[in-house]
């Protein structure tokens, strides 16, 4: 891939960050990963990425909420498009769409877990291309 992507995976599950990892490493792109919020963060002091996918649920039921806002509130940051990879409305039953939500759920793409590859390359194309 000639326009390499830096990709952040921000999700308190290790096989999760390891299985997207894995899709879009294959994919061409320079993925790095974090655990938690504050782990995100040191990672964007040394560079903005070109995406940031992450959970909702972590350390707290709205730990991903949190680092949206936080990020979009950022004026140095605020236009890293975000993905959010989610089983929040399967464990809340809870729904959410971009679309309607977006001053709630300040992001750019929704997708809930399990992932389908195929469905998560072609948001993470249509995000950063």
């Amino acid at each position: 891939m000639p326009d390499k992507k830096r990709i952040l995976i921000l999700d308190d599950d290790s096989d999760i960050r390891a299985a997207i990892q894995l899709i879009l490493t294959s994919n061409g792109h320079d993925v790095m990963t974090a655990y938690s919020s504050d782990a995100a963060f040191r990672i964007i002091e040394e560079g903005p990425p070109d995406l940031i996918i992450m959970d909702v649920m972590m350390g707290t039921m709205d730990e991903g909420f949190q680092t949206a806002y936080r990020l979009k509130g950022d004026s140095a940051l605020h236009k890293i498009p975000i993905l959010i990879v989610t089983a929040v409305s399967q464990q809340t039953g809870f729904t959410f769409d971009p679309s309607k939500d977006e001053s709630f759920l300040p992001v750019e793409g929704f997708i809930e877990k399990p992932v389908d590859p195929g469905v998560l390359l072609s948001r993470v194309r249509s995000l950063i291309s």
